[in-house]
């Protein structure tokens, strides 16, 4: 940790709503970082369960914000902007860190002047059992914007990243109630290259049913994540292009099952959306 006169290296935000029950792992997986200075905030995102008074037995350890429940992306936005650190971390509320993750993303940046953002490998731990990842969920290093497109290949809990990267894409988006970190990590990957550092330092749970990724109908704000990129973010002929491919395929399949299940309102709207910017961009290289 470091002291009230200090300056932070790193900026350790967590998020959180409701989760009393499991948040203890993640703020003391964070507290016993060593090796290197950090300051950890805490979102609480309007709990309604005993989270402010978990909060209050750290005292003075971590910094608590309470906001009324407006979601994850305004609650990770909150911490950002009180942020003091050099650079951010994220940690989701239902996982933790190895001992370690801290230093090792510290060291790594301390000898690599122009990185701008890495993150680390993860042990996954569905419903109390270790499952291996797939080989498709394999992260990689570099430009991974193109195999980003697919499927969300950055997770929040392993990530360390400049701070002034928020400067370059801004905060992550608050209309966007699933999926934010999908949209944010599609900003930065066709600008940047995403930094691995190969150890398994964060053990990611999952199976419990209040997780985002249970929200329904999730295609839906990846397709919107993808206009926002195809239409605002600098992509080159080549991300457009590969992202309109991603936007036909996810729009087909979320169209064809709105037919499926009667929403025949809901699906022109996405069996359309792509020929507007196959149409729009068909003479790029």
């Amino acid at each position: 940790m470091i002291s009230s006169s200090a300056s932070p290296l790193i900026s350790v935000i967590i998020p959180t709503h409701n989760r009393a029950w499991i948040l203890r792992d993640a703020i003391d997986s964070v507290l016993s970082q060593k090796d290197c200075t950090f300051e950890l905030i805490v979102v609480d995102d309007g709990s309604t369960d005993d989270t402010p008074e978990l909060l209050r037995s750290y005292g003075n350890r971590l910094t608590a914000i309470r906001q009324e429940n407006r979601g994850v992306s305004a609650a990770r936005n909150l911490g950002i902007r009180n942020a003091t650190g050099r650079f951010i971390a994220f940690l989701d509320s239902d996982d933790y860190w190895l001992p370690g993750k801290l230093a090792a993303q510290a060291a790594f940046f301390n000898g690599r002047s122009n990185a701008l953002i890495c993150q680390t490998q993860e042990i996954w731990i569905r419903n109390g059992v270790r499952v291996n990842p797939r080989k498709r969920h394999r992260k990689r290093t570099g430009m991974i914007f193109e195999p980003s497109l697919h499927l969300c290949l950055i997770s929040p809990s392993a990530v360390m990243m400049h701070r002034s990267l928020f400067d370059v894409v801004g905060l992550f988006d608050e209309s966007l109630p699933a999926c934010e970190d999908y949209d944010l990590w599609l900003q930065i990957s066709c600008r940047f290259p995403v930094l691995l550092v190969d150890a398994p330092l964060v053990v990611k749970r999952g199976g419990h049913p209040d997780q985002l990724s249970r929200t329904p109908g999730l295609d839906r704000f990846r397709i919107a994540a993808l206009v926002k990129c195809i239409e605002r973010a600098p992509l080159t002929a080549l991300q457009r292009n590969a992202a309109i491919r991603v936007l036909a395929d996810k729009c087909r399949i979320y169209g064809e099952g709105c037919l499926k299940r009667g929403r025949r309102d809901e699906a022109p709207y996405y069996l359309n959306l792509p020929h507007r910017y196959l149409s729009l961009y068909k003479n790029e290289d």
